[in-house]
């Protein structure tokens, strides 16, 4: 049998979900998960600027408001294979609901990786409406089964303010 005819599940989507998954654990193992979420999260921030471009040039608009910023974060996330959707949106705050990662079983048993998430949706949401502060209760990485993400738009929304999550400002 040749290897071209075996039944290897191997694919460039697996590959690169699997590569992404092994530097994740190396990182979370060997500098620990708190440094490895720091790593994430800068690439995290780079590719939320790219993706916030890419947007705002296809949308022909050079800074999206808060029904834009929600149809975008749902959308990008539906490219990428993920089940994103809004629970609700107001002027305070935006709360989306997961059932399924765009990293797929991959992201089980690392959290490190929902600093994509955090930082996409909070490069976005700051680049766009000038704040954002994103709150992780919830995730499948975690073994929660779901995710629950709450991006807050008031720096001094009384709930924000309770709530832990990670802060992120408009770039000037």
């Amino acid at each position: 049998m040749k290897a071209s005819e075996s039944d290897v599940p191997l694919a460039r989507d697996v590959f690169l979900r699997s590569l992404v998954r092994e530097l994740s654990g190396v990182l979370q193992e060997t500098v620990g998960l708190e440094q490895a979420n720091g790593y994430i999260s800068v690439v995290g921030q780079n590719m939320g600027d790219w993706i916030n471009q890419e947007y705002r040039q296809a949308m022909n608009c050079p800074c999206l408001n808060r029904e834009q910023v929600t149809d975008v974060l749902n959308d990008l996330k539906a490219r990428i294979n993920g089940t994103f959707y809004a629970v609700s949106q107001d002027d305070e705050k935006l709360v989306f609901g997961n059932t399924r990662c765009p990293f797929e079983d991959k992201v089980e048993g690392r959290p490190s990786l929902c600093m994509m998430t955090s930082n996409v949706f909070g490069t976005i949401a700051a680049e766009n409406l000038g704040y954002a502060k994103v709150c992780l209760h919830k995730t499948i990485a975690n073994g929660d089964g779901e995710c629950s993400v709450t991006v807050y738009l008031n720096p001094d929304n009384v709930d924000a303010l309770a709530d832990e999550g990670n802060e992120y400002y408009r770039s000037e």
